[in-house]
């Protein structure tokens, strides 16, 4: 096959829209709610499992997975539960909805301790405790991913790449907690017995980039990959071409070529969930555009409405059209 014609020599040279990752992260004050819905997930809903008066905290579990390829849900404050409601989707679909008003307080549930992890089935147990789902934007329930891998994989690729316009999240996180990073990519390799790791970064950012190769330090274990800037860089087969030279049949998995891919944002997680208990509740996100007034990189929580979002960010101009989660090239217009 010509190089032409293979993966890594197609793609776009998209706009090198990037205003925001010289800013920092900054954390979003607490929102006069959270709206949590029971399908933020790929796979089966969660059902809820509080009612409308009850009392939660900070990781207390509000809604449960409904089935393999499912997620628990868990809330990020403390407060009581408003009500039990539904929403549209921005994919014109109705999704049940925990709705909490938070007390202010953000008292941990005391049920949150750091999960007990001997062996590969504990470990997975512990992923799927905590919530996670894929992180770079399908939402693809964690412990599945990995479980599936178990045996079939000899090479972790980690996606840094962030080949969308505007959104620099990732960027900011391996800047900020570059060691969370290659401390979760080392956990990962431990679980799965691989004895080599890539971290897949565009080459735009080469700050990240150095950082990562200087936390590897001189160990030859993780690899820290400079990735030509062009889209979809990021795209799953794309990265496993570019990083490891084979190619994913179609149809195919990753696991087909003995490869498990993971987003940097989500093994950054996988870390921190084993030093502390907390679930999933927060997220990073880039809040840019051309009818932002002021653009920034936000930890928020999840739940948090779009408007206070926006809100925090200065609000947007007036003649705003539309917006968009997940960037402009595969983003969801929102309802």
């Amino acid at each position: 096959m010509s190089k032409f014609l293979k993966r890594s020599a197609q793609g776009a040279g998209v706009p090198h829209e990037k205003r925001t990752a010289g800013l920092e992260t900054v954390a979003m004050p607490l929102p006069s709610k959270i709206v949590l819905s029971m399908n933020q997930h790929i796979g089966a809903p969660a059902a809820p499992v509080v009612a409308k008066g009850d009392q939660v905290y900070v990781g207390t579990v509000v809604g449960k997975a409904g089935g393999f390829v499912s997620s628990d849900i868990h809330s990020g404050v403390s407060g009581t539960v408003a009500e039990i409601s539904t929403m549209v989707g921005s994919n014109g679909s109705t999704q049940t909805t925990v709705v909490i008003t938070p007390d202010g307080e953000q008292k941990v549930d005391p049920s949150i301790a750091p999960p007990e992890v001997t062996d590969f089935k504990s470990f997975t147990d512990a992923i799927r405790a905590s919530g996670l789902v894929g992180l770079g934007g399908a939402g693809f329930p964690t412990h599945v991913k990995i479980s599936s891998g178990l045996g079939k994989v000899d090479t972790l690729i980690l996606n840094g790449a962030e080949c969308e316009p505007y959104i620099t999240a990732d960027h900011r996180l391996m800047l900020e907690q570059g060691e969370k990073v290659i401390g979760g990519v080392r956990i990962l390799m431990q679980a799965f017995g691989l004895k080599s790791a890539v971290i897949g970064v565009e080459a735009n950012k080469e700050d990240a980039i150095e950082h990562l190769k200087a936390l590897v330090g001189g160990k030859n274990d993780v690899t820290v990959e400079s990735l030509r800037t062009r889209y979809p860089q990021g795209a799953e087969k794309v990265l496993i071409e570019n990083c490891t030279g084979r190619e994913v049949p179609f149809p195919g998995l990753p696991s087909d070529v003995g490869v498990i891919v993971m987003n940097v944002t989500s093994t950054a997680f996988v870390g921190k969930y084993l030093e502390t208990g907390m679930p999933l509740t927060t997220k990073r996100l880039t809040v840019d555009g051309d009818i932002v007034k002021e653009p920034k990189n936000v930890e928020v929580i999840i739940g948090t409405t779009i408007q206070e979002l926006l809100d925090f960010c200065g609000g947007v101009s007036e003649d705003t059209h539309k917006i968009l989660m997940g960037g402009p090239m595969m983003g969801h217009a929102q309802y």
